[in-house]
């Protein structure tokens, strides 16, 4: 494990064996990050966030607990994962919300996902296994596995394989050109062929 000099790591933290933290990340109170990770510059993992073994958060990131990233997740740069469906800074009378006055809810990036550069998911929403978030694109509702959305509000534009490239339709099959792996589309989900 390797942890930069002035990044931010608390002693109740959990980081695997094989992960990097670089300069000016933050890793709160009880997260658990697994083996194999990179956490970049100025990334921030909230208190008791979850994150898999084998993946990667991009530099400005930034993950607000609850969030759960299973394993092989990509987190581009300066991604938003929210936490709080209505925000709001004070309370109908005025007063300055505490921790008490609202219930975090998280969003869950399910194995292989990606999410590019400037995305925001705004929770509670789930990101299916290798999914495909475009570049800034906002999240606000689930995201099938192997989806590529995109756009403001994020929208279905295509499929992606394991290997994150678009996949063409064939016939009946959508078919990865890099790895020729092939599936089959029923109604808005897609499941691999054997």
């Amino acid at each position: 494990m390797f942890v930069a000099a002035n990044a931010d790591v608390a002693e109740s933290a959990t980081v695997g064996d094989g992960t990097k933290i670089w300069d000016l990340a933050q890793v709160r109170e009880d997260a658990t990050i697994g083996e194999n990770c990179v956490v970049g510059r100025g990334a921030y993992i909230g208190a008791g966030v979850s994150v898999g073994s084998n993946c990667k958060i991009q530099n400005q990131a930034l993950v607000y607990e609850p969030a759960v990233l299973e394993d092989g997740v990509f987190i581009g740069p300066a991604v938003v994962l929210t936490n709080d469906t209505f925000p709001r800074a004070i309370t109908p009378d005025g007063t300055l919300k505490s921790a008490s006055d609202w219930e975090p809810v998280g969003v869950l990036v399910r194995s292989g996902a990606s999410i590019g550069a400037r995305a925001v998911c705004v929770a509670p929403v789930e990101i299916g296994a290798w999914a495909t978030v475009a570049a800034g694109a906002v999240v606000t509702r689930d995201v099938p596995a192997f989806a590529l959305v995109a756009g403001v509000p994020a929208r279905r534009i295509g499929w992606v394989g394991r290997a994150g490239i678009p996949l063409v339709l064939d016939g009946d099959h959508w078919i990865c050109p890099q790895t020729g792996e092939r599936y089959r589309q029923n109604d808005e989900t897609l499941e691999v062929v054997l």
